[in-house]
């Protein structure tokens, strides 16, 4: 069927900024690349019993299942719903097979209308309670996230009013995700009140941002609908994705094909995925296909891996590189800036400790570091009970452990492509202080660029320490340009001072001004003050804050 388009009520509108919003904390996120995990939608396999639809797909080679809360497949309303669901828990977890739970069964709740009521009819309390029910069986199943959507406009009701009820409806979705620790993909769809990237954004924004609040891609409607090309959809959505559906489409008609038969070439759509730092699922959605459910599924799965072996395995790019498949013009250049003596640097911090009754312990610390690199995991986690974590006197802006750990690191005098792996496995592991002290050894470490997935990592998460940290030193003059500003904008929504920022700004450029000009302008619409070192900024750059 042909699309219609969705109209945003004037506040959405001012609201309503691709991009523009800080990114969403990542749980499904890690450095460094690696290959899709795909899955498969049990709305495919509507013919089946939930129980042998999940033992097919994971014979089949798929790492996860996306699963549709159904009649017949554990039914939210019918009795028993936690036994069933501590069963179906159990049984994911025998085949290994990860989860999103989604909420788009058919005739569920109204036996006469396909997907009534929704949030934005007059009653949509029986709406409600699916989705709190979703919620829970997402945080007993460990979901990655709780997938849902808008809904078509009715016709009676006026575009304002629809959107009203929106928002009223999905901040008490917000509110049961919130207390259960669920993450909530909310999914565009086209023909619905919300139906793209942009309108997701505006409907963000007028909630206020909530941190489990993310976005639910279906790469087929990307074809159908969105502006720019696919990868560049996808690229521009990385950061806030917490769930992915992926089938073939062709422009202006929203018809899920099967993968070939639409007009999607997908190699670089997977690379985009994999460098936005995406490791959820990518789950097919071939919902009126359960007549030939485990044909259609073998040929899918064989079909991504093809097309995602087409990709190169080495380290990540860029996003804007995964997206127009040529090189990155804006990322930082190789020796831009001088190489770092970790060496010395790590002299200047050991005198900081000369006297303390830790300095012992360092010294021995750092001669077995150096002896033996794979003594560094215990070494690194034991630093703070031995030299504790207060300010050091002699090294203004370091504490005690950060400046410690500096120094072991900076004690591994190993090749880059091996010295990697021992900085990768101490921010990986460590808790919060242990991965502040990995972002801020990074420039005085000779790495290359092979750090930068720690900076993303860091820039995704919910800790401003760690995005302090990620920011605040030269090395953050590796993250590409698009990253950088995601990074400042992220600054700016979670009360990190923009003057940690290193090199704010030489960097910032007019697209950073007008991404920060449109985040001023759905503060000032929702009635939100604008951080006043966001309006110096601007107003540095000789732009005229918030439209004021």
């Amino acid at each position: 069927m042909t699309r219609t388009h969705a109209t945003l009520p004037h506040n959405a509108q001012a609201a309503d900024a691709h991009r523009r919003a800080p990114a969403v904390p990542d749980a499904v996120s890690v450095p460094g690349s690696a290959r899709l995990r795909f899955g498969y939608g049990t709305n495919g396999f509507t013919n089946h019993r939930l129980d042998d639809a999940l033992e097919l797909i994971a014979e089949l080679g798929y790492d996860g299942v996306a699963l549709t809360l159904d009649h017949h497949h554990l039914d939210p309303f019918a009795p028993g719903l936690a036994r069933r669901t501590a069963q179906i828990a159990d049984r994911l977890r025998s085949l290994s097979l990860g989860v999103v739970v989604e909420t788009g069964a058919r005739y569920l709740l109204d036996h006469r209308r396909k997907h009534a009521p929704t949030l934005l009819d007059d009653d949509p309390s029986l709406r409600l309670e699916y989705l709190r029910r979703a919620v829970a069986v997402g945080a007993d199943l460990g979901a990655q996230a709780v997938s849902f959507w808008a809904g078509s406009r009715p016709p009676t009701v006026d575009p304002g009013t629809a959107w009203s009820r929106l928002v009223t409806g999905c901040a008490v979705v917000v509110d049961a995700a919130d207390r259960a620790g669920v993450r909530l993909g909310f999914e565009p769809e086209p023909g619905m009140l919300v139906e793209t990237v942009e309108h997701w954004h505006a409907l963000r924004g007028l909630l206020g941002g909530p941190e489990c609040f993310g976005l639910t891609l279906d790469i087929g409607h990307c074809q159908c609908l969105e502006p720019d090309p696919v990868p560049q959809c996808v690229a521009a959505a990385a950061p806030y994705l917490v769930n992915v559906q992926i089938d073939d489409m062709r422009r202006g008609v929203h018809e899920h094909l099967e993968f070939g038969s639409g007009e999607i070439h997908f190699p670089p759509v997977l690379r985009a995925l994999s460098d936005g730092g995406y490791r959820g699922l990518v789950a097919v959605e071939l919902p009126r296909h359960s007549h030939a459910a485990p044909t259609v599924a073998a040929a899918s799965l064989a079909f991504l891996r093809a097309a995602d072996e087409q990709n190169p395995p080495h380290g990540p790019r860029s996003a804007h590189q995964s997206a127009t498949g040529g090189e990155n013009m804006t990322a930082p250049i190789e020796n831009a800036w001088p190489k770092p003596d970790a060496g010395q640097h790590a002299l200047d911090l050991r005198a900081a400790f000369a006297g303390l009754p830790c300095e012992p312990w360092l010294d021995e610390a750092t001669d077995t570091v150096r002896e033996r690199p794979e003594a560094l995991a215990g070494l690194f986690a034991a630093t703070a009970r031995h030299c504790g974590r207060q300010q050091l006197a002699a090294a203004p802006g370091w504490t005690a452990d950060e400046a410690a750990r500096t120094i072991l690191l900076s004690a591994l005098q190993l090749p880059e492509e091996t010295l990697i792996t021992h900085v990768e496995e101490a921010y990986t592991y460590g808790d919060a202080a242990e991965k502040r002290a990995v972002l801020r050894a990074l420039p005085l470490l000779p790495l290359g660029d092979r750090a930068v997935p720690l900076l993303h990592d860091a820039i995704r998460t919910n800790d401003p320490r760690l995005l302090a940290a990620a920011v605040g030193g030269p090395y953050a003059r590796r993250l590409d340009a698009a990253m950088w500003r995601q990074a400042v904008l992220k600054c700016v929504f979670t009360g990190v001072p923009l003057d940690a920022v290193h090199a704010l700004r030489e960097r910032a450029d007019t697209q950073l001004m007008d991404l920060l000009q449109e985040y001023a302008l759905e503060r000032r619409a929702a009635g939100r003050d604008v951080p006043a070192d966001a309006v110096a900024l601007l107003q540095g750059h000789g732009t005229k804050e918030g439209g004021a």
